[in-house]
């Protein structure tokens, strides 16, 4: 059960919304207002270029969905199960992620659209690290299920049933990192342009060094006692 997660949890999911929605944002600002963060919309604009889209076009939407699916096959093979376990290489997948990124950014900055595809890799990675809490899978680079999830959560209250109230603040975080990353995103790229992307390759970094100092420490502490 979520309440018997730790709390690290809760803040690493925060910090990768908060990566999400920078990245997304810059995407929306600077790749032709292209999205790389979720495909929904990418692969609906893949579908319009079937009656008036030039070829070119489509095959640039076609390579970001390829691309977002490529960085969620790098994640499934190197990260085996749903449930969240200290071990695990969550901090290589963001490593691998930053790198991306940081290839998104070189490419972009060169005026290669090839970018796009880097940056939407990137986010397939992430949003692959799925963790199942409580029956729900949550996923940090986009919000439609956070918020499906508050509803069905807000509707079984109504019907009489218990709130789990960790469980909510953990969604609700994700909102705000999602939102505020966006928030943060925008203001660098108006700002720096794709230098901003720096920001969220630096915290995926950070990010998983942070997790492999921690995993250390417990293993040192599991040793001891």
């Amino acid at each position: 059960m979520i309440s018997q997660l730790p709390r690290w949890i809760e803040y690493g999911a925060f910090i990768l919304a908060f990566v999400a929605g920078c990245v997304n944002a810059i995407g929306l600002l600077g790749f032709e207002y292209q999205a790389v963060s979720h495909v929904s919309g990418t692969a609906t604009l893949l579908g319009t270029t079937f009656s008036g889209g030039t070829l070119q076009s489509a095959l640039h939407l076609l390579g970001i969905l390829a691309a977002f699916f490529m960085g969620a096959c790098i994640s499934g093979f190197m990260l085996s199960g749903s449930a969240l376990e200290l071990g695990r290489h969550y901090d290589t997948a963001l490593v691998i992620e930053a790198v991306f990124i940081l290839i998104a950014f070189f490419l972009l900055s060169k005026g290669s659209y090839y970018g796009h595809f880097a940056a939407s890799a990137a986010c397939g990675i992430q949003n692959a690290m799925a963790t199942n809490y409580s029956g729900a899978i949550v996923r940090t680079t986009h919000l439609t299920g956070i918020f499906t999830d508050l509803g069905i959560m807000v509707g079984a209250v109504l019907r009489g049933e218990a709130f789990d109230k960790r469980k909510a603040i953990l969604f609700m975080l994700i909102v705000a990192g999602f939102i505020s990353g966006g928030a943060f995103g925008a203001v660098l790229f108006n700002t720096v342009v794709f230098k901003a992307l720096l920001a969220p390759a630096s915290i995926c970094l950070a990010l998983a060094l942070s997790y492999r100092l921690y995993q250390q420490s417990e293993s040192r502490q599991s040793l001891n006692d």
